[in-house]
């Protein structure tokens, strides 16, 4: 007998958050987080596309290989970082750059290493699933649910030096059924480690719906085989996952060990450029989902902003976004005759 899987459920905004009471100069700086993302993504998606053609070729253009976007996640990102400083450790996904903008990665940097230049972060060798900067504690791989292990050896190190900082592992819903996730949870809580561990979950694993992959409604409801606390936010709301953050995060520096949050949030576009994505039966409707917008008519409601600052904070995004862009541009090809070095052997 077949059976098919229950429809994905997009995240549908929950109404009166607690978030409401928070100051506006906070509000506003989730908003220029999500706005810096936004703006960073919509870039980058013209600069892969602008030379892939004629077809769709990967290997071609300033930008070759597979690219990860990470439009419609921001709230996460913004949320969670909010609370963090460069000092705090984050491993992220193989769609990272959400993650990367809101903990300070330097955008030039950053930027030429997708495109494979020697002013990248990792010299041009790593690329976008790739980004390792030690200035922010950033980094991020393409190997799923890598960056939890990792995480669990930042956390014992700030420990065993006595201060309060943390590590932040972050990773999507379908790695939360790898052994490396349940490995974490495990270890983390047994040591009690400085952790706070966060599920992106999107609905989807590459073309798979979580509703057909995974046993549990939420992964949030694993953390309890692990005695430790675990969260789920529903609707993508950036205040939401900034009130949960600040429980995990403040749990995490007080030494009362690892928190688990899960976020229902949305994937715009493919799971990677080029993803045709005809398995998505929610596509129409995602972009009536769109957090941005959603959140920004939620900040002039309260008077948190108004046209003005909207401009204000759109162009500054911009500019950024596009400095970075001409930098990259800018920054040399590596010299194949190095391509043996910053290697092992």
């Amino acid at each position: 007998m077949t059976t098919r899987a229950a429809r994905p459920s997009i995240p549908q905004p929950s109404g009166g958050a607690a978030g409401d009471a928070l100051d506006p100069a906070v509000r506003r700086g989730l908003y220029e987080t999500m706005v810096l993302s936004r703006t960073y993504e919509e870039a980058i998606l013209r600069e892969y596309h602008a030379d892939k053609g004629p077809g769709f070729d990967i290997g071609k253009g300033l930008i070759p290989g597979e690219m990860h976007l990470s439009a419609g996640q921001e709230p996460v990102a913004a949320g969670i970082c909010a609370h963090l400083t460069t000092d705090d450790a984050v491993t992220a996904t193989h769609r990272p750059h959400h993650f990367a903008v809101a903990h300070g990665v330097d955008l030039r940097r950053m930027t030429a290493e997708i495109f494979g230049r020697e002013g990248g972060l990792g010299r041009g060798r790593g690329g976008h699933m790739h980004l390792f900067d030690p200035a922010t504690h950033f980094s991020c791989s393409g190997i799923i649910a890598e960056g939890y292990p990792p995480a669990l050896g930042q956390a014992f190190a700030f420990h065993r030096q006595g201060t309060d900082r943390i590590a932040v592992a972050v990773t999507g819903e379908g790695a939360a059924n790898q052994g490396a996730f349940h490995e974490s949870l495990n270890l983390a809580a047994r040591w009690s480690l400085p952790v706070v561990f966060v599920v992106e979950d999107n609905d989807w694993g590459i073309s798979v719906a979580r509703t057909a992959s995974t046993a549990v409604d939420s992964n949030a409801d694993r953390a309890v085989a692990y005695g430790i606390p675990g969260e789920r936010i529903e609707g993508n709301e950036v205040e939401a996952v900034h009130d949960a953050a600040r429980r995990a995060v403040a749990r995490a520096r007080a030494g009362e060990g690892p928190s688990l949050i899960e976020v229902h949030t949305l994937r715009l576009w493919g799971h990677f450029e080029g993803d045709a994505q005809g398995y998505r039966f929610d596509l129409e409707e995602a972009p009536s989902h769109d957090p941005l917008p959603r959140y920004e008519a939620r900040l002039r409601e309260a008077g948190v902003l108004d046209d003005t600052a909207v401009e204000q904070i759109r162009s500054a995004a911009s500019e950024r976004v596009e400095d970075a862009i001409a930098f990259a541009r800018s920054s040399p090809v590596p010299d194949p005759a190095s391509a043996t070095s910053y290697v092992f052997a």
